[in-house]
């Protein structure tokens, strides 16, 4: 069996958790910013059309990675699962800077579907954005006790953060499907 230490030192624990906190906050915020002032940070010819395939593909990765990384742990094969949930890390942070780049230089696109597939839609992007938005937190404070070997905390944490985190990703690529036909 493989012992992990820290990757952290002790010492700066408080300004970590200060800085994820923060992070918790202010990422949400930010894209929330990009949703009721469009054009504030609009780049006149930035060319992004491609970005919301990007997204779903990203999504797609990290759902991909979390899975494997969930199987790993419960075959207890921890370094292989360490390299699945950083992938999915990683990813999803490439996703968040994509995300952010779309929405400050496009217009939301509206949904134009309609009957039962419009409460579906509506449902599903309503639980994902509020869903999304807690995923920051969560996702940084299970990163943040896996890499301080806090691992009964860690696992506490990631109960939720898994299920979650996967929820968020799932559904952004299902999201992405259902409105690309309106895309302009």
């Amino acid at each position: 069996m493989t012992t992990l230490t820290p990757a952290v030192n002790p010492g700066n624990h408080t300004k970590i958790k200060v800085t994820m906190a923060v992070l918790a906050a202010v990422v949400p915020l930010l894209v929330a910013i990009l949703h009721y002032f469009p054009e504030a940070f609009r780049i006149p010819g930035a060319q992004v059309k491609f970005l919301p395939a990007l997204n779903a593909v990203l999504n797609s990765l990290t759902a991909m990675c979390l899975m494997l990384g969930y199987y790993f742990i419960r075959r207890k094969e921890v370094l292989k699962h360490r390299a699945m949930m950083g992938t999915a890390f990683l990813i999803g942070a490439l996703f968040l800077v994509s995300y952010v780049v779309y929405h400050s230089q496009v217009d939301s696109t509206r949904f134009g579907g309609v009957g039962f597939i419009r409460y579906v839609y509506y449902f599903l992007l309503l639980t994902h954005i509020t869903l999304a938005a807690a995923t920051v937190g969560l996702v940084l404070f299970t990163l943040y006790f896996a890499l301080t070997a806090q691992f009964a905390r860690h696992r506490r944490i990631a109960r939720w953060t898994y299920p979650v985190w996967l929820y968020v990703s799932v559904t952004g690529v299902i999201v992405y499907f259902l409105i690309s036909p309106y895309y302009t």
